[in-house]
């Protein structure tokens, strides 16, 4: 007698019945506070970079030296130009100072292009006062090189003008150039006045009024 065998209830079709059913994702959360503190975030930066472009532009008016300007020399007027600079905390000079300034003295030797400071500037000149003498020179070809500029420092020499009257000698060993005047017409000779130690100027002055004076520049000086 043959036995027949019954399909297995929800044999082949057991993966489709209701038990295989994936259960419902529950909707994902939302969270308005991180939405709203990302937001308040991009806006932040936004006005940060904002700001630090604004900033970037902004520009000051400050002194700058257009002439150079020795040390101890009071600082002309007309080397007194206004320029606009980024703020940055420079201990610079405002354009509004520049009357003070025109009326004041370099404490240093001050290059042409130089951004003031108030470390430059001076009430009373070092070189100036007491104990110090200027002398005006007028030399020759070959008795003083080419290129001296106010502020320079150079050595006064005497030079006699016959073996008779000794040896060259130096009379100051680092005299101020106060003032550079121009050439004579005939081109034969240039203005200097230089400040010298007093008890030097007489000695100075006798040698220069015959004409056997010389400067020699001191560029590693000034």
């Amino acid at each position: 007698m043959r036995t027949s065998e019954k399909p297995a209830a929800n044999g082949a079709a057991g993966l489709s019945g209701p038990a295989s059913r994936k259960l419902p994702v529950p909707p994902r959360e939302r969270k308005p506070a991180l939405a709203a503190l990302a937001v308040l975030l991009i806006l932040g930066g936004a006005l940060a970079a904002t700001l630090l472009v604004l900033n970037s532009g902004d520009r000051v008016s400050a002194i700058r030296i257009s002439q150079q300007v020795g040390a101890g020399q009071r600082i002309p007027k007309e080397a007194i130009e206004e320029v606009k600079i980024a703020d940055t905390g420079i201990d610079f000079v405002s354009w509004s100072r520049r009357a003070e300034v025109a009326n004041s003295f370099a404490a240093v030797t001050i290059l042409p292009g130089t951004l003031m400071t108030n470390a430059m500037g001076a009430k009373t000149s070092t070189e100036l006062g007491q104990g110090k003498a200027t002398v005006g020179l007028a030399l020759k070809p070959g008795q003083m090189p080419a290129g001296i500029q106010q502020g320079d420092r150079v050595q006064v020499i005497f030079v006699p003008s016959r073996s008779s009257e000794g040896e060259s000698r130096v009379l100051a060993a680092s005299a101020l150039v106060f003032a550079v005047g121009d050439k004579s017409r005939s081109g034969s000779s240039g203005q200097l006045t230089v400040v010298v130690e007093a008890p030097a100027a007489p000695v100075i002055v006798a040698a220069a009024s015959s004409g056997q004076i010389a400067v020699a520049e001191l560029p590693g000086a000034r």
